[in-house]
């Protein structure tokens, strides 16, 4: 009888898992929302780790992320020697199975700087705009536990209050 009664309660809770998430509609020019004109260069407004809003350090506020149009990508942490080393490397559009759509960065100094096996990283588009892009990644910071990181990247020159924010 105690078996039986487990059986409502694992139905209601499969029922209850949430839906697929649906996957973000790219915009037919993403390409050039990505790259402007020809390069353009991205920073970092929030940093959302596991749902949480994180600090902006010295760091995370001199990190620029540039994008070309001929596919090549840049980050840079404006000189400061103390934010680790700039990453050059290479950048497309890929799509899963399930239709959700990544900007794909491949760099031979990606397994080293991740601390990762692959020459690439996925980062899934969640919005795309001429002044916005949100971009979520999986990520072992420190320690094998992964953690889901959403990072809201506005253009370079554009002002953001609260950027600097500490808890």
């Amino acid at each position: 009888m105690v078996k039986t009664c487990w059986v409502p309660l694992i139905l209601f809770l499969l029922g209850c898992a949430s839906e697929p998430e649906t996957p973000f509609e790219l915009p037919g020019n993403a390409k050039a929302l990505i790259v402007g004109d020809s390069v353009k260069t991205w920073k970092i407004a929030q940093r959302f780790n596991n749902g949480t809003r994180m600090n902006m350090g010295d760091c995370f506020l001199a990190h620029r992320l540039s994008f070309s149009i001929n596919n090549e990508f840049s980050t840079s942490s404006g000189g400061r020697s103390d934010c680790g080393d700039p990453m050059m490397g290479n950048w497309k559009l890929a799509k899963d199975k399930n239709g959700h759509t990544y900007i794909k960065l491949e760099s031979d100094q990606i397994p080293e700087m991740l601390n990762i096996e692959e020459d690439f990283k996925l980062f899934k588009i969640r919005m795309l705009t001429d002044s916005l892009m949100v971009l979520q990644f999986n990520h072992a910071q420190t320690t094998k536990k992964q953690t889901t990181l959403v990072d809201y990247f506005v253009p370079e020159g554009v002002k953001v209050d609260d950027r600097n924010f500490h808890w």
